[in-house]
């Protein structure tokens, strides 16, 4: 009953949920000529029974990638075909190459997922984080394909929310395999909702085992070297609008102590790229952007306004502040500065990494801030005391060494579900 009226409302709904994906937005990449592959009419693969990875965007597919990295090590005739439901993801799942096969994720409709499994023919699904569709799972249950979810995370939140539906969760679960979890509190979410207990594991979360290889580093200093060796540089990334303002307020306050200081501003999403400039521009900082190449000595602000670079502009700064976190959005990945070592600045909103937060926080490794005056305030004490910020980086550096293994774990999970 509950699977047939929310297909009868997916259904109802379906010209905005098509209209919300296709509908051209300015500064919003397209989906282009494969729009029609979200509809299950995806090319053929000619590999047999691969293994089928959905990441839904930049985040999971950045997260899968040192995952898929391991499993092609470990069994290189594996074929893997990767989903992603954004554009953005699909762009960071071409940079793998050969190792995988692209596809854009078939919408819920039981129609799109009977099609796509129909050309793809996997052998079971593994799903980043907590991506739960009921039509996709059900279409796996019926063909007897194993769904193992990776990186597992249930905030109390999305776990109070879940409560209210518990008999549709509790059908939702049924179809899953295993559900391989980040933390013993995400793990015991899952069990008062009902996932029988051998259904459950804890890995710990991949995003710990980043590893940025050399070409990271070398394109980090290059960077710098452009910005400035000598000038104090710090980065923030992910930035969202409603936090870019108080992060230029930070930044002109901190000129005021720090004259050469430098701010790479990395919004989160492109299609905010000009309007970002355009900010900067009435903020009155001198602005270059990362696309025109047109960086000054007298550059103030530089703006990331790529896609895909944003390690080595992170490999580039002193010091980073991770966005997301000075509005009520729960903060993005904080691993990814703390991993190349560099003291990790955020806002309050953190909870969609209340863990790693906490990690960072009991390793000292990271200062949370409430507004631009703090951000400001935290931002000269770090760059006046060299001792202090390298503390901090080699503590954020050790919280990601002492935490890595997921990967391992979860293969291990893998290769028992698939019998390989």
């Amino acid at each position: 009953m509950y699977l047939f009226l929310y297909n009868i409302i997916i259904h109802l709904f379906s010209p905005i949920i098509l209209g919300m994906l296709y509908w051209p937005k300015k500064g919003k990449p397209t989906f282009g000529k494969r729009w029609v592959e979200l509809l299950g009419f995806v090319p053929r693969t000619l590999q047999p029974r691969p293994l089928w990875i959905h990441a839904v965007s930049v985040g999971e597919m950045v997260a899968a990638t040192p995952l898929i990295k391991a499993i092609k090590a470990q069994y290189p005739e594996l074929p893997i075909i990767v989903t992603t439901t954004t554009r953005t993801g699909a762009d960071v799942a071409e940079k793998l190459g050969t190792l995988v096969e692209h596809r854009y994720a078939p919408l819920d409709f039981p129609w799109a997922v009977a099609l796509f499994l129909r050309q793809i023919k996997p052998q079971a699904l593994l799903i980043m984080e907590t991506e739960l569709w009921p039509n996709w799972l059900r279409a796996c249950a019926k063909r007897d394909l194993p769904v193992m979810i990776l990186n597992a995370r249930l905030s109390a939140r999305s776990a109070r929310r879940y409560q209210r539906f518990h008999t549709l969760f509790r059908l939702l679960a049924n179809n899953i395999s295993h559900i391989a979890c980040q933390y013993n509190a995400d793990a015991q979410r899952f069990k008062d909702l009902g996932v029988a207990p051998e259904k459950l594991s804890v890995t710990g979360s991949i995003k710990f085992d980043i590893n940025y290889g050399s070409e990271v580093h070398e394109k980090g200093q290059q960077l710098r070297t452009e910005l400035g060796v000598e000038r104090p540089v710090w980065i923030a990334a992910s930035t969202h609008d409603g936090e870019d303002q108080q992060i230029l307020a930070a930044h002109q306050q901190l000129l005021s102590h720090l004259p050469n200081a430098l701010l790479i501003l990395v919004p989160r999403h492109p299609q905010r790229f000009a309007q970002v400039a355009e900010l900067i521009t009435q903020f009155e900082l001198v602005l270059s952007r990362r696309t025109q190449h047109d960086l000054f000595p007298e550059t103030q602000v530089y703006l990331g306004d790529t896609m895909g670079e944003l390690p080595s502009m992170l490999a580039a700064a002193d010091i980073a502040f991770v966005g997301g976190s000075l509005i009520p959005r729960g903060g993005h990945n904080l691993l990814e500065p703390a991993a190349l070592g560099k003291p990790v600045l955020t806002g309050p909103s953190i909870f969609n990494f209340t863990d790693v937060y906490q990690l960072l926080n009991d390793g000292n490794a990271i200062i949370t801030i409430k507004n631009s005056e703090a951000l400001s305030h935290d931002l000269l004490k770090l760059f006046k005391d060299e001792h202090y910020r390298k503390i901090m980086a080699s503590n954020a550096l050790k919280v990601v060494n002492d935490n890595k293994g997921a990967i391992a774990k979860s293969i291990c999970h893998l290769s028992r579900l698939l019998n390989i």
